[in-house]
């Protein structure tokens, strides 16, 4: 497939769930998607597509929190963003961890940092913070406050 195949491909087979999308450059396309369809459009872009997930991020915004999937089609070389938008106070989205292997680190790395609910996750243990962290405290939300009035917190988290 042509990188104009891929979008039009993506736009006619998602396109009720596409709340935008933005080609941005010859090799970078963003599309932001309703997040009850990340199962089926990160799946569709990994197994069908045959594109290589490179990473997710996810940031604390000041109205939602956002997460960014970052897939390559290499035959291609064409990086497709995948957007999703949750709300604050009930930041949930299916886990894709099932599915793209690669992605189970990143979810529970997003999860203890910034609360985000990733259902079906295959592992959801603990996997950066210490067991003595508290439930319900994420150190990279913008409202985080120190619970640890003892604690010297000089080198990240």
């Amino acid at each position: 497939m042509t990188r104009e195949e891929v979008i039009a491909d993506l736009q006619s087979r998602f396109g009720d769930d596409i709340v935008e999308l933005v080609d941005k450059s010859h090799n970078r396309v963003y599309m932001e998607i309703n997040p009850r369809a990340i199962t089926w459009v990160g799946t569709y872009i990994f197994r069908d597509l045959h594109a290589r997930f490179n990473i997710a991020s996810a940031t604390d915004m000041p109205h939602h929190m956002e997460i960014l999937y970052h897939f390559t089609i290499e035959d291609i070389d064409l990086m497709v963003n995948v957007r999703v938008k949750l709300p604050k106070d009930a930041p949930k989205i299916h886990s894709l961890a099932s599915a793209i292997w690669a992605l189970d680190w990143i979810e529970r790395e997003m999860h203890e940092l910034l609360g985000i609910e990733f259902i079906g996750h295959p592992d959801p243990r603990r996997l950066l913070l210490p067991d003595s962290w508290p439930e319900g405290v994420y150190p990279l939300r913008q409202d985080y406050r120190e619970w640890d009035k003892t604690a010297v917190r000089d080198r990240g988290v």
